[in-house]
């Protein structure tokens, strides 16, 4: 065996992206969220038509799109300085008419509310299987804050009793901001199937801090930082919420396992990377990025620069007869050195990449071209599917679906990936190892 067993079965859902996509074409093994709830989720039923209702009260919650996003702060704005609202609104509901009567916003904070519905951030559900063994379940990064991940993990029906570890990818707040709401109603959920099962006389309910029979791991970086930030041309402009701390991850009743190198996980069927090499010149990591170093007890302390985010980290399943599925949740190593030190480890075809590759901003658009030319091109045999998501940015999404048509897959929060293995073509020697190109 290599660094992790080659499994049968992938399952994947996203619980947490900055986009919902509902209509686009998917390949094969993939699966919209609508589709989903009309058919495996018992949905209701309309009492007078009989036929299933599309309950969107009770499905994902996801990002605006980009323009409402940006019209709507523009709008914002435009309400505190009291000047000119009703062009403002007019502007909105010229350029969207078909958004705000499929909303239905009555107001200026209505709109705003819109804001923070969606979910800058990431989190996947990763389900392993292989034949004649136990299936495993863990949780990818938990998005952003309390609300997006709550509401997704109902809306999509998780089994939160069988999660048995949560890997966080790094220390961002888009990435940790979920975690101690998802442990709280693990909690909750554990305590009410224990309690359903033994069947005890009613009893108070107890605080979801309540430590659950089933206990956890969380699979984190030790490197935890006070604080960060963002400091374009090396001037402050805002910090992220604070990361959990290990105090607070523990008080839930999770098992907190700090790892610098990599290793093995789920049964030997996940290997989560340890640093990630930095060796392709044009990725230069999180412009601006910045880290609090001092002592919390005196607040005295300096913001410095940080750019290279050194305790990232990305996962990786092998699938039997299709290759290796990696995760990296935002790429702030560069999608180029994951995939470099992912062949260079295992020695084996990349069936999908998953997850933010982080060139949306304007200062990361020239490193789009080279990275899709090294994907495409360079990387032999090319990845099957690529699944641009979170931080990805449109530019990139374009390029990338130039490069590799329906190859690249415009995955969303809600929608499952199903990737079956096939042992036969492991057995005829039909898996060779990826080359590239200089």
């Amino acid at each position: 065996m290599g660094l992790v067993k080659t499994v049968d079965k992938l399952t994947v859902t996203f619980l947490v992206d900055n986009s919902i996509e509902w209509f686009t074409k998917l390949p094969p093994g993939f699966t919209h969220e609508m589709r989903l709830h009309l058919s495996e989720h018992d949905p209701p039923i309309d009492e007078v038509t009989g036929a299933p209702l599309l309950d969107f009260e009770n499905y994902c919650c996801g990002n605006v799109s980009p323009i409402l996003r940006t019209l709507c702060l523009i709008e914002v704005s435009w309400v505190e300085d009291r000047k000119e609202i009703f062009t403002a609104r007019t502007t909105l509901l010229t350029y969207l008419g078909f958004f705000i009567s499929f909303c239905v916003l009555p107001s200026p904070s209505a709109i705003a509310y819109l804001l923070v519905v969606g979910a800058h951030g990431f989190s996947a559900l990763i389900e392993t299987e292989v034949e004649g063994e136990e299936s495993h379940v863990v949780l990818f990064d938990t998005g952003p804050e309390s609300r997006s991940i709550a509401r997704n993990v109902a809306a999509m029906k998780v089994p939160l009793d069988r999660i048995e570890r949560v890997i966080l990818s790094h220390w961002h707040s888009d990435h940790s901001g979920g975690l101690l709401s998802f442990l709280r109603l693990r909690n909750e959920a554990i305590h009410h199937q224990d309690k359903s099962e033994s069947n005890p006389p009613q009893q108070q309910q107890p605080d979801s801090d309540t430590t659950p029979t089933k206990p956890i791991i969380a699979d984190l970086h030790p490197d935890r930082p006070i604080a960060r930030g963002i400091a374009p041309l090396g001037k402050l402009i805002g910090q992220l919420n604070p990361d959990p701390t290990f105090e607070a991850i523990e008080a839930l009743g999770a098992v907190v396992e700090t790892h610098k190198e990599g290793h093995a996980v789920a049964g030997d069927t996940v290997y989560v990377s340890g640093e990630i090499p930095r060796i392709t010149h044009f990725e230069q990591g999180l412009l601006g990025a910045v880290r609090w170093k001092g002592d919390v007890k005196t607040k005295q302390g300096e913001w410095v620069p940080e750019e290279d985010i050194m305790d990232e980290r990305y996962a990786v399943i092998d699938v039997a007869g299709k290759g290796l599925v990696i995760f990296s949740a935002c790429s702030h190593a560069g999608i180029v050195n994951v995939v470099r030190d992912v062949v260079s480890k295992f020695q084996r075809p990349i069936h999908m990449i998953i997850g933010g590759l982080h060139l949306a901003t304007p200062d990361l658009i020239e490193r789009i071209e080279p990275t899709v030319d090294f994907l495409t091109n360079k990387l032999r045999p090319a990845p099957t599917y690529i699944l641009p998501m979170h931080c990805s940015g449109f530019a990139c999404k374009i390029a990338l679906e130039r490069a590799l048509g329906e190859g690249c897959v415009p995955a969303g929060t809600g929608i499952r990936a199903i990737i079956d293995g096939n042992r036969k073509l492991e057995e005829e020697g039909r898996m060779w190892a990826p080359t590239i190109a200089s």
